[in-house]
């Protein structure tokens, strides 16, 4: 159980989708809209967790059009999120707009990040620990998972809105910038690469 939940926090925790939009969220609007945010992330990572547990995601993954649409549809997403970021000049700005992503903008994210489907599809097909149990020990996992995945994205929630409040000097703001997208660009690497 031990090695399940430093899994759990080691997929978790390195940078992906999820976690830069949290942090996006809460640099660019602050914690309301980016718990809301997060809650929806939240559900739209059971969603897929659940997907994947039921089978249902493989079957679906098995048609290779529609693992080619879900990679490079979250490839554009995230390339477009990578630009904006790293043309934000000497604002942080992990994301920019008028309004602010909510709830629904989560849960839609998680369906189509490939991350999610990996991580989830690492944890619940190993590390079993309760072989003779295998629902108890789903139930166990999922808890685990949500245990660990809220408090990481809390923590990067609370980082984004840390950076809003700073006042870092135009060079700090346009390095941070150039380091969030490059992260972007080599998680969408990383899938791209990891799916051909």
């Amino acid at each position: 159980m031990f090695e399940f939940a430093a899994a759990v926090f080691f997929l978790i925790v390195t940078p992906g989708t999820g976690v830069l939009s949290t942090a996006g969220v809460g640099s660019g609007f602050g914690y309301r809209p980016g718990l809301a945010y997060v809650t929806g992330l939240w559900a739209g990572n059971n969603l897929v967790a659940g997907l994947v547990i039921s089978g249902v995601a493989a079957t679906l993954l098995s048609f290779p059009w529609l693992r080619a649409v879900l990679l490079w549809g979250s490839a554009a997403y995230l390339l477009w999120l990578a630009a904006k970021i790293a043309f934000a000049g000497s604002k942080v700005a992990f994301i920019h707009s008028e309004r602010a992503p909510g709830l629904w903008n989560g849960l839609a994210l998680q369906p189509i990040n490939p991350k999610a489907y990996a991580v989830n599809t690492a944890l619940f097909s190993g590390f079993a620990f309760m072989p003779q149990a295998l629902a108890t020990e789903t139930l166990i996992k999922v808890l685990i998972l949500n245990l660990i995945w809220i408090p990481i994205h809390l923590a990067w929630l609370w980082a984004g809105v840390t950076l809003r409040r700073l006042d870092l000097a135009a060079s700090i703001q346009r390095v941070i910038n150039m380091v969030m997208a490059t992260s972007m660009l080599i998680v969408v690497g990383l899938a791209v690469h990891s799916q051909l």
